[in-house]
């Protein structure tokens, strides 16, 4: 997660989804592609609401970190470029597509646990952030410390624009 003001980024955060390791927990439509379908969608539903209820907290504690300075307001989520997946039987039945439904699953948890949280969420497909954005971002290193990832200089351009879409 990344919090950022017009000028520059102020907060970055790992936002916690998934407790514990292995499969189970960190990539749930390899866990679901072993099960019968209807134990794979309740599954997949349990992992849903573990993953929001987490992810809900550890944005919740950056919002309180924040809120002495800052008001915020909205939150960005990167989307992928990707078709809209079809339904479960066929994405555990296709590896590509379980790969790319983990994408979504984990994005929409975001989308999700940041509503929990009270913000307007929109979504911003990474093809969309502009180049001079992340060039502008790459610029931060120094500011939060290292590593600064790709992924935090996108995020960084996203939150940029998402302040744009409040003025």
């Amino acid at each position: 997660m990344i919090a950022a003001t017009s000028a520059a980024p102020i907060l970055r955060r790992r936002i916690e989804m998934v407790k514990g390791t292995g499969f189970r927990t960190n990539q749930p439509y390899h866990a679901a592609e072993e099960m019968k379908l209807r134990d794979a969608e309740a599954f997949l539903k349990r992992t849903e609401k573990l993953a929001v209820d987490l992810a809900a907290a550890s944005i919740r504690d950056a919002l309180w970190e924040l809120a002495d300075r800052y008001q915020i307001k909205r939150a960005s989520v990167l989307l992928a470029s990707g078709k809209p997946l079809p339904e479960l039987g066929r994405i555990l039945a296709a590896h590509p597509l379980i790969h790319t439904a983990e994408g979504v699953f984990f994005r929409e948890v975001l989308k999700s646990a940041c509503e929990r949280c009270g913000l307007a969420v929109s979504g911003v497909k990474e093809r969309d952030v502009p180049a001079g954005s992340v060039a502008r971002a790459a610029g931060f290193a120094k500011t939060l410390g290292r590593p600064w990832t790709l992924d935090e200089k996108f995020s960084t351009a996203a939150a940029w624009i998402a302040l744009e879409d409040d003025r």
